[in-house]
């Protein structure tokens, strides 16, 4: 056969067919219908966005959060699109209390067919503000909510069939100027999720790591600041808005539950993601240094004072997160 440039493109076109169909069949063979789905932060923002999706597939679900308003206003929208759904108010961190959510939601259902790991805390801030407790909270959450919840709810994963989701980060692939603690968690996370996918693979248990880019699901009024925070939150609500630099939730949270269907082993999401994680796998040391270049851009202070998104006065101009708002709206981010 002589390769020449129609040949290679008709060749790549067949592949993707084939790949394409083999992942639809994978995905067929997963039924939602019946199967309870266990997701923490499943009261806003992506996590609800997934639980509206995992719904609308047949699933069952319980649904996990600290706040129990936010929490049981979800849980109302849900019933009344007749979801059957229950929610438990849970601190993930606290491992007696997964403990005890896990045992609640297989008593009421009498079974858990997947976990989807969601919740997770951010703090966006120069290294310079940052203290061990940032730390220390950000892998509380972040890595240890994940860790707590899959430990209690394996033992109900049945086997061949069981599924957990891990929502990590391209944070958790690469590390992001003014995110160290939140870099630092998600690598964790990342690392955890794949090391397990190996370990439960004899067992028939897939675990799935999905590493999301930025995502329109309106987070930036309950992420933390610190620093010059009028000039953190700017950056980044406007970073979190923009159609070039992110992705619109409600495509992420249909990916993230094919990929749960077919039982992926690692999901990245968004193009600027897949850029990304593909730079730093072939040039690590030029994309270190362009995160250095980054880091000097970004705003610099050594206040380390923290406050929320929806606390700070906003500097920009509102059409530049004009979609951020909306899906804050959305998605219960302002409960």
């Amino acid at each position: 056969m002589k390769w020449n440039a129609a040949t290679m493109i008709g060749t790549l076109g067949a592949l993707w067919t084939a790949r394409e169909a083999l992942r639809r069949w994978q995905a067929s063979r997963y039924d939602l219908r019946g199967r309870v789905v266990l997701i923490s932060g499943g009261s806003r923002g992506l996590g609800l966005l997934l639980a509206r999706e995992y719904a609308r597939q047949g699933a069952k679900l319980a649904l996990v959060a600290r706040d129990a308003v936010t929490l049981e206003y979800a849980c109302e929208k849900l019933r009344g699109a007749g979801t059957e759904v229950l929610g438990v108010s849970c601190d993930i961190s606290d491992e007696e209390q997964v403990r005890d959510m896990v045992e609640r939601v297989a008593a009421s259902f009498g079974r858990i067919d997947m976990v989807v790991n969601d919740a997770g805390t951010i703090e966006v801030g120069p290294l310079s503000t940052m203290t061990t407790d940032d730390f220390a909270e950000a892998m509380d959450v972040n890595f240890w909510g994940a860790f707590n919840v899959i430990h209690h709810a394996l033992p109900h994963l049945k086997s061949g069939e069981g599924r957990i989701v891990n929502i990590s980060s391209i944070g958790g692939l690469l590390s992001v100027p003014h995110l160290l603690p939140y870099s630092t968690s998600k690598f964790a996370l990342t690392g955890f999720s794949l090391g397990l996918r190996t370990e439960l693979a004899q067992r028939g248990i897939s675990v799935v790591t999905i590493c999301p880019g930025l995502m329109r699901t309106g987070s930036p009024v309950n992420a933390q600041f610190k620093g010059n925070v009028s000039a953190e939150y700017a950056w980044f609500s406007v970073a979190d808005s923009l159609p070039l630099l992110s992705m619109k939730a409600e495509r992420a949270a249909r990916e993230i539950v094919r990929a749960s269907r077919r039982g992926d082993v690692l999901l990245v999401l968004g193009l600027p993601a897949k850029l990304a994680a593909l730079a730093n796998a072939l040039f690590p040391s030029l994309v270190v240094r362009g995160s250095e270049l980054i880091a000097r851009a970004l705003p610099q202070s050594s206040d380390p004072s923290g406050v929320s998104g929806r606390q700070i006065e906003r500097r920009v101009p509102s059409w530049l997160t004009t979609l951020s708002d909306r899906a804050a709206s959305a998605n219960n981010e302002l409960t």
